[in-house]
């Protein structure tokens, strides 16, 4: 029983030995805190503290910030440095890399195209401070998508030269709720020092004009500050845009749809007078000031597209090449040239479907027509009006025709 008792307490005392290691080990191994002075192994702090003084002293600076889900397509990708300069800047998608320039100081960089909607986007930066030492910043982000976002489609181009009847109309993709916040992000200025105002046709059409036509020679500019704009709840506006048309002389022709005749106004002087046809009886031409928004030397004209079809389904008529066309409607009313027609007929019978019909040439190549001549003397953005037809007035939305509004009407459906 001795020997027994002394095996085990050899047992338990070389099992104590070897737990006590381990735990000594354990201890060693997981408490750098403790580690040091006998040692001559430096401290964690001492060394975050030691690659602190090293650091380079240049502060980037990315927008939008790395993780951001609904960056804009216009203000974002912008990198920035202090205390030093950029030296290498790169940004990619899936379809590439994404053009930008570092500014000639070197202190900002940004993409020489705004973005695109709904893409996801990396970005990585670096600068060097006065001593050379390099910092570097990286981001990710993915800009605001289709479905968050709106854009507003809208006439007249930038640096285009328009007629004083040329309205600033802009259609938004999106249904706007908040129309208030959006025409309020919209300016329409002129040189003539003409008041403009804006009208909501509906929530996704916004007109801009004055109370009478614009002044000849004036120069128009329409600000889009839609950037970051709620229009809707959860949806953003993304453009920017600043667009600037000219308005040349003042051209104004009425058509008496009684007499079959249209006189041409410049400037306040008859230039000009033309026998036309006008809308049949039964299918008359619309009265109201119209203004030309296409002009098209040739186009085809299916009277199916516009519920002109027969007992077959076809369209009543259907002329592949109807020349120097131009529109007055979006319900298809325009003002052309016929070849069709007899030349008895201009000045004498009204005989169209409702679009005003003016003498000319099958092929739209002598500009000896009157047609021609209308055609080549006419700017988008020209007024033509009917009178004496015996159909309605025209809807004010029915084209650029919101100048069948009055003037307390127009203000009347302004958001601001």
């Amino acid at each position: 029983m001795r020997t027994d008792s002394k095996r085990r307490r050899r047992a338990l005392a070389a099992a104590s030995a070897l737990l006590g290691g381990v735990l000594v080990l354990t201890a060693c191994s997981g408490d750098d805190t403790k580690a040091g002075g006998d040692g001559g192994t430096n401290s964690q702090a001492d060394v975050d503290a030691a690659a602190a003084k090293d650091a380079s002293k240049a502060q980037i600076t990315v927008t939008p910030k790395d993780g951001d889900t609904k960056a804009s397509i216009n203000s974002s990708a912008a990198v920035t440095v202090s205390n030093g300069t950029l030296t290498q800047v790169e940004m990619k998608s899936a379809d590439g890399p994404v053009p930008g320039k570092i500014s000639a100081d070197g202190k900002s960089w940004k993409p020489d195209a705004k973005l695109k909607r709904g893409t996801k986007y990396t970005l990585s930066a670096t600068a060097k401070d006065a001593d050379g030492r390099e910092a570097h910043e990286n981001a990710t982000f993915t800009t605001v998508s289709p479905d968050d976002s709106f854009i507003g489609s809208f006439t007249p181009e930038d640096g285009s030269k328009v007629g004083v009847g040329m309205p600033v109309s802009i259609r938004f993709d999106k249904p706007i709720k908040d129309r208030k916040a959006v025409q309020s992000a919209i300016t329409v200025n002129t040189t003539s020092g003409q008041e403009v105002v804006g009208h909501w046709f509906d929530s996704q059409r916004l007109d801009f004009r004055p109370e009478d036509y614009w002044k000849a020679n004036s120069t128009v500019t329409m600000k889009m500050s839609l950037d970051g704009v709620e229009g809707a709840p959860g949806v953003y506006g993304v453009q920017e845009r600043t667009v600037t048309f000219t308005v040349g002389r003042n051209q104004v022709s009425t058509v008496d749809a009684k007499t079959k005749q249209m006189t041409i106004k410049r400037d306040g002087q008859v230039i000009k007078t033309i026998p036309i046809s006008a809308g049949s009886p039964e299918n008359p031409t619309y009265n109201g000031q119209m203004v030309i928004s296409e002009k098209f030397k040739e186009t085809r004209m299916n009277g199916a597209t516009v519920g002109f079809t027969g007992k077959d389904g076809k369209g009543e008529y259907d002329i592949k090449d109807v020349p120097h066309a131009m529109r007055l409607s979006t319900s298809g009313t325009f003002i052309h040239g016929n070849y069709w027609g007899a030349d008895s007929v201009f000045g004498n019978a009204n005989t169209s479907h409702g679009c005003v019909g003016l003498n000319d040439t099958q092929g739209a190549n002598d500009p000896n027509t009157p047609a021609a001549w209308f055609y080549d003397n006419s700017l988008i953005g020209d007024v033509v009006t009917v009178v004496n037809s015996p159909d309605k007035e025209i809807k004010p939305d029915n084209g650029l025709n919101g100048w069948n509004l009055d003037w307390s009407a127009w203000k009347a459906g302004s958001a601001v």
